[in-house]
């Protein structure tokens, strides 16, 4: 028995530390689920890479925000969009962009007051949440944001990234979270179009052209089935003289109740529904039409949209349209913008070649007002270059506009490019352009776009009076 009893304590002791064992494995085994349930949740939570709070949870906070406000608060809903950062990827690589991601999500943490979220809603765009007084500034809060952001930053050598902002507020145009992200988005889409550092706070006025857009997606397609569109004309001027030499053709669209809608308004919707085509072959149509009854020394200007000459039958296109018209192929002069140039250079270097070869003449639109790259026209076979009316108005206002005007005729003149100015408002920008050594201007001082018929007028009114279009003629200025 006394055997027994030892085996049976034995026994016991073996069973009670097992028991013990399983016990302390069983609460470290809870504990590790617990831990990794908590991982998980806020990973589901929060970004891997900065450590803020995604989309989904910067959403929950935005809610929860609105609803534990004061009726005295506001709530500033915020989003910031970094400019640039597939040409920093491109030039640091993916994990460059990364680590400065990082970088701005430390930055904006830093720069924003303790009772603010910051949370990262997509790649490049970041969201701030801020509940305080109607006293609070919150534009003088993200404007400090951005200039934190701009600080230079090292990433295998300096880098600097800008960004701009959109932002909302109740209670004054939203009051739930659906109405005030919706706000902030267009707000941002508005600082987008101004350019980077730019902060944007939504107003109704915002909503309007959101309006408008959605107007415009509706009614184009309708439009260019019923042929709403014409063609309005802006002559172009000799410097010396003021002898009319050309015309520009620019696209109207007479809507039947909205009345003249303007080409910035609709062009980019035409282009991102797929129509531009169409609207561009109807206007290189119609000008060539019209320019038959003009005489043979005037030319005429059409603008070709990037989509247009990145499109392989534009060159079918314009042989064909004049052959059809029997409009001598010098007398066209097709425009195009610089953008044209950046994407896939070594293709609309043979585009543009083709285009030319067959007569037309070629001009550089806007020249100076984007990337302006010497080596572009060297490239491509261009015959004039078009001054961007913004260095016109620096005339009088700015010591450099009249200099950068300057090296910009000296460069076209030692290319032997054609360089015509446009946006002439005033008899003193006229005198310092033709001093300067322009060739060509258009403008308002002569004359404001027209019908075709008025350009008819003016045109028999210079051969029978038997003088030209001056800068003093009100024939199309009224």
């Amino acid at each position: 028995m006394q055997d027994l009893a030892s085996v049976a304590a034995v026994i016991a002791f073996v069973l009670i530390s097992l028991a013990a064992i399983s016990l302390l494995l069983l609460k470290r085994a809870r504990a590790e689920l617990a831990l990794k349930e908590a991982e998980a949740a806020r990973a589901a939570d929060e970004d891997k890479l900065t450590g803020l709070p995604n989309h989904a949870k910067t959403l929950e906070l935005l809610d929860h925000a609105l609803a534990v406000s004061a009726e005295t608060d506001c709530t500033t809903f915020a989003l910031i969009e970094l400019d640039g950062m597939d040409d920093i990827t491109a030039q640091h690589g993916v994990l460059g962009g990364d680590e400065l991601v990082v970088a701005v999500a430390r930055r904006l943490k830093e720069a924003l007051p303790i009772n603010a979220v910051c949370g990262r809603v997509a790649s490049d765009e970041f969201a701030i949440i801020l509940t305080a007084g109607p006293q609070n500034d919150a534009e003088a809060i993200i404007r400090g944001v951005l200039d934190s952001i701009v600080h230079p930053h090292w990433i295998d050598g300096v880098v600097r990234v800008s960004a701009h902002a959109g932002f909302a507020q109740t209670p004054h145009y939203a009051t739930t979270r659906v109405e005030l992200t919706r706000c902030a988005d267009l707000a941002l889409r508005a600082a987008f179009k101004r350019g980077p550092g730019a902060v944007v706070k939504f107003d109704v006025s915002i909503d309007i052209v959101s309006t408008d857009q959605k107007f415009i997606h509706r009614e184009l397609p309708r439009a260019v089935s019923a042929n709403e569109f014409e063609l309005y004309y802006q002559p172009i001027v000799a410097s010396h003289g003021g002898r009319m030499v050309g015309v520009e053709a620019l696209l109207r669209w007479n809507h039947p109740q909205r009345g003249t809608i303007a080409p910035a308004m609709f062009i980019p919707v035409a282009e991102q529904m797929g129509l531009m085509d169409t609207i561009g072959a109807f206007a290189l149509r119609r000008a060539l039409d019209e320019a038959k009854r003009w005489p043979e020394e005037l030319y005429v200007a059409v603008n070709l949209s990037p989509l247009q000459v990145r499109d392989r039958t534009i060159v079918d296109l314009v042989r064909s349209t004049l052959m059809n018209s029997a409009v001598t192929p010098s007398r066209l002069v097709l425009e195009i913008t610089e953008g044209v140039l950046i994407d896939n250079p070594d293709e609309m270097v043979g585009r543009i070649k083709d285009l030319h070869d067959l007569g037309v003449r070629i001009a550089l639109d806007d020249f100076g007002s984007g990337y302006s790259n010497l080596g572009y026209l060297q490239r491509f076979p261009l015959d004039k270059l078009k001054i961007d009316k913004s260095f016109v108005a620096a005339l009088g206002r700015s010591s450099n506009g009249g200099v950068i005007i300057q090296a910009i005729v000296a460069l076209g003149r030692a290319l032997g490019l054609t360089v015509l100015v446009e946006g002439v408002e005033t008899e003193h920008q006229r005198v310092l352009l033709r001093l300067a050594g322009c060739d060509e201007m258009q403008g308002f001082l002569f004359a404001n776009a027209a019908p075709a018929k008025t350009i008819d007028k003016l045109l028999a009114q210079a051969k029978y009076g038997g003088k030209p279009l001056a800068a003093s003629d009100q024939a199309l200025t009224a």
